[in-house]
């Protein structure tokens, strides 16, 4: 059997908050996204070469991968690639639950198979990772991963993965200026050490690290992450105003800045697009190369600032 390597992007494109409703506080972004808006979204990102989607069935309760999945059937299926998960806290109770919230992704995106499927969350890694063994026989999943993981965890899971014949492809963790457990627990360097991608998620921690923000101009009430970030955005003023002025004199912006330092750290960012102009963003980001001493002026900032952006989803690394 050939397995084929998976190609890693630059940056992956975030589908997170496709999943919203559209309706003003609903949600965890509180984005209002059109079809015809979304559909420029991806033809400017595929213009660009961005072609890995990431999503979730948790997304939005399949909201995201029924957007997504839409949104997509303008490309032939071999011009981009979908990385999409298993929740186990979200599994049915059928004899196999991971078949079984596979094919309804599959259904949901349009598609008989996945480039790179997950294991969302860690419950019980012993219980759950064989699962993912037929579905790479059976050729309906090409390459698989887990996120939220942590060492131990990944290396368990990478055992019973290779009794198989398989391994763990990827590796998909919150990581951002303001939240580098995975950096701290090793788990970088052992990706480094194994020849693993680690694709890193929240880099721009939902917006607050792009500048847009700050406590004149709060984010949108009433969702998830204003409730998460409105308190601390007077602690991170120094941070995204450092992230700007570097940004200008590399002509590009803050949020280009955070993202190309995690592509400084071996990351693939995973970054929301739900705007256009988004993807000029990530173009700039993918020329733009910040020296050491940017990369550690940046850090320490972070670390002024002294806040926690740990998801309620995750446990310490």
């Amino acid at each position: 059997m050939t397995i084929e390597t998976l190609k890693i992007p630059r940056i992956a494109l975030g589908t997170w908050a496709w999943g919203d409703s559209g309706e003003a506080g609903d949600g965890y972004f509180g984005s209002h996204l059109t079809r015809a808006g979304l559909e420029e979204v991806a033809d400017k990102a595929h213009a660009a070469g961005f072609t890995l989607w990431d999503t979730a069935m948790v997304y939005g309760m399949g909201r995201s991968e029924t957007v997504l999945g839409d949104v997509l059937k303008r490309f032939a299926r071999s011009d981009y690639q979908l990385s999409t998960k298993f929740t186990p806290q979200a599994a049915g109770t059928g004899d196999d639950p991971m078949a079984d919230m596979l094919e309804q992704s599959l259904a949901r995106l349009g598609t008989d198979y996945i480039d790179l499927y997950w294991i969302h969350n860690p419950a019980d890694v012993a219980r759950w990772t064989p699962y993912l063994i037929p579905l790479l026989k059976s050729g309906k999943v090409k390459h698989v991963g887990v996120s939220n993981h942590t060492l131990s965890e990944i290396r368990r899971a990478n055992r019973i993965l290779e009794e198989s014949g398989f391994r763990v492809e990827a590796i998909q963790n919150h990581y951002s200026l303001l939240y580098r457990g995975s950096e701290d627990a090793g788990i970088l360097d052992y990706c480094r050490s194994h020849g693993i991608p680690f694709f890193a998620y929240m880099v721009l921690e939902q917006g607050a690290l792009t500048g847009r923000y700050s406590p004149e101009n709060p984010l949108p009430e009433g969702t998830n992450r204003a409730q998460a970030y409105n308190g601390m955005l007077s602690q991170l003023q120094a941070l995204t105003d450092r992230l700007a002025s570097i940004g200008q004199s590399h002509g590009a912006a803050a949020p280009d800045v955070a993202t190309a330092w995690a592509i400084a750290k071996g990351a693939t960012p995973i970054i929301g697009v739900t705007r256009p102009d988004y993807v000029d963003g990530l173009v700039r980001a993918t020329s733009l190369t910040l020296t050491g001493d940017e990369v550690a002026e940046l850090e320490a900032l972070a670390d002024a600032a002294d806040v926690n952006t740990r998801g309620w989803w995750e446990k310490e690394m």
